[in-house]
């Protein structure tokens, strides 16, 4: 029985790591898809509604009784890295003229600093096997967005956004992992989307970018962001984070560059060479060496398989089985 509720554990966390490695990645499509508006319209829109759905659903549940109000304070502080900051610097760099492999090449480095940091600021152990899987990814990551690199005239300076995209993310993932605040993914979601809000129309206020255009395809756009790269790729984001772990869940993201590079070629148009499928399969195997050591590491021991406990076990007395 314990057999197959693990077969069953680990077909759902297969499931939901493919749903959010593709719910990722749909993130960088939408800028480039969605032009008829400035980034940060769109964003004031992909949240702003959202928002709102999400505090009537909180409140409609209770997810948020009895929680108390210093850990909404810490998951707001979560929130404005983790969400605000990431997502802002992504579309402002999109608007800066950064082409989008060059923005998900620097992202991607995202697992190799969480990796080097894991140790001092969490005391984990990445284990040797670990690090092969990561560098591996690395390296696919690297052929995957080099063969998609574009032309771009954007400013040098504009190349810090993505880089804060990124350390946004880690503080808000460190963050998280250290913190003993448990508010389930609902409530986490519902801060984390309301202070992103709130911080966007302040911005967009000040910036005039409030007015979205009356055009179909731009609402298109806001429910699908809302929808997917948000909703469900942070939800499973913070989800896989206690399921899987810290270094598992940042290997994951070593297949969104991948994953853009394919769909940008089945709705963009974009060519995928040779040097971008080799890519792809050192990306996949770097994922699964890494997910493959996890899954050993957590593994229970079986106390039979040693013969000195063996021994200590016969030795008991039956009352104490």
């Amino acid at each position: 029985m314990s057999k197959q509720i693990g077969v069953l554990r680990l077909g759902v966390t297969i499931l939901a790591s493919a749903a959010f490695v593709a719910t990722w990645s749909s993130g960088f499509l939408v800028p480039a898809i969605a032009t008829d508006a400035s980034p940060l319209t769109l964003l004031v829109w992909r949240f702003v509604p959202l928002a709102v759905v999400l505090i009537v659903v909180v409140l409609a549940s209770g997810a948020a009784r009895g929680v108390p109000r210093a850990d909404m304070r810490r998951q707001a502080l979560i929130g404005i890295f983790a969400q605000f900051g990431y997502c802002a610097a992504v579309y402002a760099a999109v608007a800066a003229g950064v082409a989008t492999g060059t923005t998900a090449l620097i992202d991607a480095v995202q697992p190799l600093v969480v990796a080097m940091l894991v140790g001092p600021l969490l005391g984990l152990r990445v284990r040797a096997a670990q690090w092969a899987g990561l560098v591996l990814g690395a390296l696919g990551v690297l052929l995957v967005v080099r063969s998609q690199l574009g032309g771009s005239d954007a400013p040098p300076s504009a190349y810090l956004l993505p880089a804060l995209a990124m350390v946004c993310l880690i503080i808000g993932t460190f963050l998280q992992r250290r913190s003993a605040v448990h508010t389930g993914v609902l409530l986490t979601l519902a801060i984390h989307v309301t202070v992103t809000a709130v911080a966007l129309l302040l911005i967009a206020a000040f910036a005039g970018a409030l007015v979205p255009p009356a055009s179909g395809s731009f609402w298109i756009a806001a429910a699908f962001s809302a929808a997917f790269p948000t909703l469900a790729a942070y939800g499973l984001y913070w989800w896989l984070l206690r399921r899987v772990g810290i270094t598992a869940l940042n290997a994951l993201l070593f297949l969104v560059a991948p994953a853009t590079a394919a769909a940008g070629a089945l709705l963009l148009g974009e060519q995928l060479t040779v040097v971008t499928l080799i890519g792809f399969v050192l990306c996949g195997a770097g994922v699964g060496v890494v997910l493959a050591s996890e899954s050993r590491a957590s593994r229970p021991r079986d106390p039979h398989s040693n013969p000195l406990r063996r021994r200590i076990a016969s030795d008991e007395p039956a009352t104490s089985r």
